[in-house]
């Protein structure tokens, strides 16, 4: 259970982590239980609804076995009573052809809410576009 924010942010890194591995349970445990959740990701439409967000994560981590999450950099958090927005740059490594891995940056924002005094992802968005077009 995400008691803080600190530690909903934290576990948000792991799963990251987890998901570059292929394993999408650790954002399935940190999502909350209400049917509002929305989710996007670099492979499709937004997905919305706890099964459908769930379903997406599946078949996103599907995508990316042999991967690691090496750092995020911070670019704001807006916090209030029971409502966190976190924007984030989150670096990793896919796992590549022979040259080795493959460094990936996504730009990140993340919602949190607080239910049942603890910190639940009720939004993420992420998305491939870290430099000017």
């Amino acid at each position: 259970m995400t008691k803080t924010l600190e530690e909903a942010m934290a576990g948000n890194f792991a799963a990251l982590d987890a998901m570059l591995k292929g394993d999408s349970s650790g954002y399935v445990a940190l999502l909350s239980d209400r049917d509002d959740v929305t989710w996007g990701n670099p492979f499709g439409p937004f997905a919305r609804g706890r099964e459908k967000v769930v379903a997406t994560l599946a078949s996103a981590a599907a995508r990316m076995p042999g991967g690691r999450a090496t750092d995020a950099d911070d670019v704001a958090t807006y916090l209030a009573d029971n409502l966190a927005v976190v924007v984030q740059v989150e670096h990793g490594e896919r796992a590549g052809e022979a040259d080795g891995p493959t460094p990936v940056a996504l730009r990140v924002t993340s919602v949190y809410r607080l239910e049942a005094e603890a910190w639940r992802l009720v939004h993420r968005h992420a998305d491939p576009i870290t430099t000017p077009r």
